[in-house]
């Protein structure tokens, strides 16, 4: 099997919430499920800010989900999208 690109999109609980220490937690909890490829930050607009964190896991039926299920229970995670999927 092959292996899977997909960038997340997540979006904060809180427009006040550190963007960094959003950032960190949710890598913290991610590095054993993937691999992290980069993590950029996105203006949003009205002072919100939202994470791009682009990942790439095996080519395998449940991990994209495992992924971010993981991402959304980190603390301060309001949302979470897959934007893009592209096989590697």
């Amino acid at each position: 099997m092959g292996e899977v690109c997909v960038v997340f999109k997540v979006l904060p609980e809180d427009s006040d919430m550190n963007i960094e220490t959003l950032e960190d937690g949710i890598v913290h909890k991610i590095k054993g499920i993937c691999e992290v490829n980069k993590v950029t930050t996105e203006d949003i607009g009205f002072g919100i800010k939202a994470l791009k964190v682009q990942v790439v896991v095996p080519d395998e039926e449940g991990k994209i989900d495992r992924v971010e299920q993981a991402i959304s229970s980190v603390p301060g995670v309001g949302q979470v999208d897959s934007e893009d999927v592209t096989l590697v």
